[in-house]
């Protein structure tokens, strides 16, 4: 089975958020991906079937199979521009969150991604004893958002992992407005065995329509800070978010497995 490795959302390898991209001639059993999912011990494994003019496509976590995953999404249409779809412009995937395309865009892979609906919800204790500050805002969509003071407050918060556990929302997005970028985030995942996502494209589904109600801007330039660190490029059309960023091959292999 070959496997590639891409570093998403950067143009240097060891930056951005790495996933592995697995691409099969027909599906394998949902317990042999999960197992693929743990031995690469990345924040995705992607795994991705032709079937006539689309890709089907499933995201893969240490933790579990996932809903929605931008940068491995990326990653995946990275490798079939670069090595099967050579001459295409654009490709179709079909996934839990329904259909995305991925548009090349000079140097740039564009995603057309689902908005996640928030609500907000009431800031608590709880909550700041997990980041180590004190939310000023926090909203709920398949995540929790949480929004800090400043994006200082982003960049120094060492979540407690127990706790982090004992919030609501499958991931837990640190977000504040920027000073170089519109808007700052890091993503944390203990729910599916990722303690920091290095770039989460999924979070920017929820931060993004957030800032972009409260900065009053349609196009955004985000920043992840974490320590890979990584840039997206990202607008609101509708009810859907378009990310775009760059990316870059680390490695490809051959699996071997029964």
């Amino acid at each position: 089975m070959k496997q590639y490795v891409v570093d998403a959302f950067t143009d240097k390898v060891f930056k951005g958020n790495p996933a592995a991209v697995c691409i099969l001639p027909e599906w394998i059993p949902d317990m042999l991906m999960q197992n693929i999912a743990q031995e690469n011990n990345l924040s995705e494994t992607a795994f991705t079937v032709k079937r006539e003019n689309i890709y089907e496509l499933r995201w893969f976590t240490p933790g579990g199979e996932i809903d929605l995953c931008g940068h491995a999404t990326l990653g995946t249409a990275y490798v079939l521009f670069r090595f099967i779809e050579k001459d295409s412009g654009s490709i179709s995937f079909q996934t839990k969150s329904g259909q995305l395309i991925v548009k090349k865009v000079n140097d740039l892979y564009e995603m057309d991604m689902p908005a996640y609906p928030l609500t907000e919800v009431p800031v608590t204790d709880e909550m700041e004893l997990a980041i180590g500050f004190r939310p000023s805002e926090a909203w709920l969509g398949r995540d929790l958002v949480c929004v800090m003071a400043d994006e200082q407050q982003v960049l120094q918060a060492i979540p407690n992992e127990e706790r982090l556990k004992e919030l609501d929302g499958l991931l837990l997005q640190l977000t504040a407005k920027g000073t170089t970028y519109d808007c700052v985030t890091r993503s944390f995942a203990p729910k599916l065995n990722v303690l920091e996502d290095p770039v989460c494209g999924s979070g920017h589904c929820h931060v993004i329509p957030l800032w972009a109600n409260k900065i009053k801007k349609r196009e955004l330039i985000a920043f992840q800070a974490s320590k890979r660190s990584g840039v997206l490029y990202c607008r609101i059309e509708n009810d859907r978010v378009i990310l775009a960023g760059k990316a870059i091959l680390y490695s490809k292999a051959e699996i071997y497995v029964p």
